[in-house]
């Protein structure tokens, strides 16, 4: 280690600020020697454990190696690395990644011989990494004010970090890095066009023009095997290709991080070589510009890997791996012009993955705001907390329960941990498959085929791909290590078991189409073997929000079905508002979630809630009130608008509330020619109590009384009140009739019933146009009375007797 690195020359200002404050935020960029050189700094300042997190299982391994090296020892002794599924105890120093840090915070909160707690690669924002340190944060202010704390980031504006750690002291280092050439298409790319050829053509322009080893940035796996074929051949004889991603053989890793004894090196890696490796003897990058990252969507309560450009950050990352050891060349697969168009920085884990397990452990925690540096999405933690208590992980009140805290021990996905608790070793194999990449290619979405291949008894089409099929047979010994045996299961239980959520019902229909348990929709290839089955479980989507497609798939039984989720099958009454039929349907169905497993017409459906289905048709239909009680809501409107304390009658209050006050007088009305005849005023007039009543009918009275006694309905329909009224029935009335404060507008008839007059002041039509009516009307109904003074005259409705 006598070499020095860019890190050196601020680590005694990081060691003073965690003497004096317990915690610090270490800015450094890649190359800069935080990884190998920080947790050594500290050996003398510490008596306990230095515990160091990496995001990545390839990073933590190459980290224990490296921090080995500085100590002239090899991993084992006083260095060491855990991480699902493999361990080698180090004395002083260990690397974990990060899921083992939340189990030792879990199991024991107060951390016992560890001193230091180190988040490398901070900037990654990985979920447990932000869950990890804030569990730590808790346990340093409740039970641990000795234990350091040191974030480490490459690019990760350090503000936010520092602040959630109560101004916790930022130390920068430069770095050390040579310039980098940066060397854009000159033109864009056609739109869809496939990646790989155009980025295998770029590979060969590189190697040509430059010297050193050079790193290539893809994807994913897929895109880094058909690169590497297209460039099989192109490259001259000491260009050595190597590829690097998570699933490969550590020994094939250690081959790529590695310098070659001879030739050139051409690496072909994910964005794992983006920050947490250091790859030597690297000058030349070479970046196809798309990263693959998990997106979770709520609305469909799945994930999918989806391909995305590369943001500013992840391009800048990765340009200057060209300049770690000596003036490099990045090579990107676009041009200047689509840089703009690039988001600055990468998505928190925790803004777009599945938060299952997240869940989970907070609920263990035991807490519901942790000083998380960014809030999990709402929409995704409910539907998290959702599936756990289908799970049986949480209860009602969404408190973990003893079933919950062993699925939490268990090195897996909450699902497949629930699968393995029930149905015992005979799920591993199952649980491994889910748990990889499908180790078959082409051979449809069965995944009993897959089980056959597992057990090496597969013989049907598709292509086994071997290197998964290796890592799934390591994780069927993993798993179903310390499990007990379980009752007899098939595959479809267990898958139920696991996704309980995405049992599927066939549709009707030729298309093969299916309503998963959980609500949502997912379809099969009409070719596939499985489309014909009327029960599968869906165990891998591709996200669609509308209609997913199924990737794998078990299928299930009815009886296998009864046998697993028996308890979760019931009967249950509907009674619904049918749009097509127009009238109110009243079934018993039983159903397991979403799905209708049978459907029968209900003799005996509950009154109430037939009413209460009728009213989402009233919705639908609309109230049209006409008549008697249209006259009536109007009388209660105008009463209201002069500042009574009446119940609102509007059509908007009247259909809302359509429950409370029209339920219970729908008795026997199920049909829109039911409503169609229905007289709603009774139950307009029950909304009034008995003293609203007297006064609304004080105020505004539902009928005038003539002089002669008669009672004539008002109209209380336009902008004013309103009647039609013989004139000679209003002979003798010398003031004019006022309802609600309001004058009644009168409209005067003619013998033959025809209107002569409108009027809203009387007296003032007696003395002004009276005479010019009366002298219009004598010669037209001379039988009838028009007396000179009509004031003074009686009201009448009989003719003049003869003689």
């Amino acid at each position: 280690m006598a070499e020095t690195m860019p890190i050196d020359d601020v680590l005694p200002e990081l060691l003073a600020a965690l003497r004096a404050e317990g915690r610090a935020v270490l800015q450094a960029p890649p190359g800069a020697g935080k990884t190998t050189r920080v947790p050594l700094a500290l050996l003398p300042e510490v008596e306990g454990r230095i515990v160091m997190l990496e995001p990545r299982r390839l990073a933590a391994r190459a980290a224990a190696e490296r921090l080995a090296e500085g100590l002239g020892e090899r991993p084992g002794t006083s260095v060491g690395y855990r991480m699902r599924g493999e361990s080698v105890p180090g004395s002083r120093i260990e690397v974990v990644t990060e899921g083992v840090l939340t189990r030792m915070l879990q199991e024991d909160p107060e951390l016992p011989g560890v001193s230091c707690l180190i988040f490398d690669e901070f900037h990654e924002r990985s979920l447990n990494a932000d869950l990890g340190l804030a569990l730590a944060w808790e346990v340093r202010g409740a039970l641990r004010e000795d234990l350091w704390l040191i974030v480490m980031s490459a690019t990760l504006e350090a503000g936010p970090v520092a602040e959630m750690l109560d101004d916790a002291p930022v130390v920068t280092s430069e770095g050390r890095s040579h310039p980098v050439d940066i060397r854009h298409l000159d033109k864009p790319l056609p739109p869809r066009t496939r990646i790989e050829a155009p980025l295998a053509d770029l590979v060969v322009r590189a190697v040509e023009e430059s010297e050193g080893g050079v790193l290539v940035f893809l994807p994913g796996e897929g895109e880094i095997r058909r690169v590497a074929g297209l460039l099989n051949g192109r490259l001259p004889k000491d260009c050595t290709v190597r590829p690097l991603y998570g699933a490969l053989p550590f020994a094939e890793q250690r081959r790529a991080i590695r310098p070659e004894t001879e030739g050139r090196k051409v690496v072909l890696s994910t964005s794992i070589a983006e920050t947490s490796l250091t790859i030597e003897d690297v000058r030349v990058v070479v970046d196809a510009g798309r990263a693959r990252r998990s997106r979770f969507s709520p609305a469909s309560g799945m994930s999918r890997l989806v391909t995305e450009r590369v943001t500013r950050a992840e391009a800048a990352q990765r340009a200057g791996r060209a300049g770690r050891v000596a003036p490099g060349v990045c090579y990107r697969l676009w041009t200047k012009g689509e840089e703009g168009a690039l988001a600055a920085f990468p998505p928190a884990e925790i803004e777009a993955a599945d938060l299952a397990g997240f869940a989970l452990e907070l609920a263990l925690w035991g807490a519901e705001d942790l000083p998380l540096l960014t809030p999990p999405p709402e929409g995704a933690l409910a539907e998290a907390r959702a599936l756990l208590r289908d799970l049986g992980a949480l209860n009602a009140e969404g408190h973990i329960t003893s079933h919950g805290r062993r699925l939490a021990r268990a090195p897996v996905h909450p699902r497949l941990g629930h699968m393995l608790e029930v149905a015992g070793r005979e799920a591993a194999p199952l649980a491994a498959l889910l748990s990889e990449r499908d180790i078959l290619a082409g051979a449809g979405v069965d995944v009993a085929r897959r089980l056959s291949a597992l057990s090496g008894r597969y013989r049907g089409p598709g292509e086994i791909r071997r290197s998964a099929l290796d890592r799934a047979k390591g994780e069927v010994k993993r798993l179903g290590r310390g499990l007990p045996g379980g009752p007899a299961m098939s595959a479809g239980q267990m898958a139920a078991l696991a996704y309980p959520d995405r049992i599927g019902l066939r549709r009707p229909g030729d298309a093969p189409r299916y309503l998963l348990s959980g609500g949502k929709g997912a379809a099969i290839d009409a070719a596939d073997p499985l489309a014909g089955e009327r029960l599968i479980v869906a165990l891998d989507l591709d996200g669609d929000t509308r209609e997913a497609r199924i990737r794998l798939a078990a299928r299930l039984s009815e009886g296998e079905l009864r046998e697993v989720a028996g308890e979760r099958i019931g009967w249950v009454r509907l009674c619904e508002w049918s749009r097509r039929e127009r009238r109110v349907l009243a079934r018993r169905q039983e159903r397991l979630g979403a799905l209708v497993l049978e459907d029968r017409p209900d003799r005996e459906a509950d009154p109430e809630a037939m009413a209460k289905a009728m009213c989402e048709g009233i919705r639908e239909l609309g109230l049209g009130l006409k008549g008697a009680a249209a006259r009536f809501r109007a009388r209660v409107e105008l009463v209201r608008a002069a500042g009574a304390d009446l119940p609102e009658m509007t059509d908007e209050a009247l259909l809302s509330g359509l429950e409370d006050w029209l339920a219970p007088y729908l008795g026997g009305i199920v049909t829109a020619e039911d409503w169609k005849g229905f007289d709603v005023l009774p139950a307009l007039r029950a909304m009034l109590d008995w003293d609203s009543q007297q006064l609304l009918d004080r105020e505004a009275p539902a009928r005038f009384v003539t002089p002669l006694g008669r009672e004539i309905p008002i109209d209380y329909g336009g902008d004013h009140p309103e009647i039609e009224v013989r004139l000679q029935e209003m002979f003798g009335v010398t003031e004019h009739p006022v309802v609600a404060g309001r004058p009644l507008r009168v409209s005067l008839l003619s013998p033959a019933r025809r209107p002569v007059q409108v009027t809203m002041d009387l007296p003032g039509f007696w003395a002004s146009s009276y005479e010019d009516v009366r002298k219009d009307m004598r010669g037209r109904y001379p039988k009838h009375p028009w007396p000179e003074d009509p004031r003074q005259a009686d009201p009448t409705l009989r003719a003049k007797r003869k003689g």
